[in-house]
């Protein structure tokens, strides 16, 4: 960067201020397993979830440092995606006075936090490639813009942001640049994560929801600096990750290749039915994807929708995003439910 960023001075002081709670579990970790814990005010009958949960997720970290080469003190495990994202607003912009920057057409909930937060949010539309106006969204930020979220792949638009773009905007803005990289496993491009030690800016989210076929344990995960993660764990809930979680997690992600040969069929699937879809009357332009859905233009969005909700299949119609004005979003299904929306959707196209 040009010039050594101070990540202090980003941090909300009464932040910097706070005390965090200290649990049972944090203040006693690592012992026998024949210790009697007296300290917690558990309920000492064992049925496998009777205790509290590790509130630092020590056993799930390890192995994800593993699979992504990153050690557990850049790793911050939430709630789903949507908890990571909330402390990072909590952490970083004062309420009624901060703002940050969102490109849209994307992710809905960084409005949402936003709002939530008392946060001021300053929009800059995706240019008509869906690629980021990287000097208008540096001449837009002020000196209380303190987060620029970048969606790469992005949702609903499917598309990876340039790289020297993103360089660009990590390098140039005084704030944090949140990168979310919920689908980035379905991309040829390369996650963020090798470089997150070159900039003290950058944040990494990503998700055991997409690839990982884990959406409902509700998993995600934030990777920064150390010194970003310690703020993170001083506000964070205590056991924000349940037991049943962090087993499930550790089950899954132990398992060879089971996500990599998942990931594989996904990525068949979408070459066949972005080709597929191309045979549909009604469609008149495809999106490039790197994710595991296609973005899609049609005639009149919300007449197709309703059409596909007639026959049991249920989409996203995506009309009333910025630049998607009569776009559906096909999530990329099973062999089975392609080629039961390929053969609807020619149904239809005839009817």
């Amino acid at each position: 960067m040009t010039k050594k960023m101070n990540i202090q001075d980003l941090i909300r002081p009464t932040i910097k201020a706070l005390k965090p709670y200290s649990s049972a579990r944090d203040e006693f970790q690592g012992v026998p397993a024949d210790m009697v814990f007296l300290d917690a005010n558990e309920n000492p009958f064992e049925n496998g979830v009777n205790r509290y949960p590790d509130p630092q997720q020590g056993t799930l970290k390890a192995l994800l440092s593993e699979i992504k080469g990153i050690t557990s003190k850049k790793i911050l495990l939430g709630n789903g995606s949507d908890e990571v994202l909330d402390l990072i607003f909590r952490a970083f912009c004062e309420p009624n006075q901060d703002n940050v920057i969102i490109l849209p057409p994307t992710y809905g909930m960084y409005e949402v936090l936003a709002n939530l937060n008392a946060v001021d949010i300053i929009k800059v539309d995706l240019d008509n490639t869906f690629q980021p106006k990287v000097n208008e969204i540096l001449n837009a930020a002020n000196a209380n813009s303190k987060i620029l979220f970048l969606c790469s792949p992005n949702n609903p638009t499917a598309n990876s942001f340039e790289s020297s773009k993103i360089e660009k905007l990590i390098t140039e803005f005084k704030g944090l640049v949140v990168i979310d990289e919920a689908y980035i496993d379905f991309s040829n491009e390369a996650s963020w994560l090798s470089r997150l030690n070159e900039f003290p800016n950058l944040v990494v989210t990503q998700t055991l929801s997409k690839a990982y076929a884990m959406a409902g344990i509700r998993l995600g995960i934030c990777y920064a600096s150390a010194e970003i993660i310690s703020v993170l764990n001083t506000i964070k809930p205590p056991y924000n990750i349940n037991e049943l979680t962090q087993k499930k997690a550790i089950e899954l992600l132990s398992i060879k290749d089971l996500a990599s040969n998942q990931i594989s069929d996904i990525l068949k699937e979408r070459t066949k039915l972005m080709a597929e879809l191309k045979n549909i009357t009604f469609i008149s332009k495809i999106y490039p994807s790197d994710a595991n859905f296609i973005l899609a233009k049609v005639d009149d969005a919300n007449k197709r929708y309703n059409q596909l909700i007639e026959k049991g299949i249920v989409i996203r119609n995506r009309t009333t995003q910025v630049g998607c004005e009569n776009c559906l979003r096909f999530t990329v299904g099973t062999y089975d439910e392609n080629e039961k929306l390929i053969k609807t959707l020619l149904l239809i196209s005839k009817s």
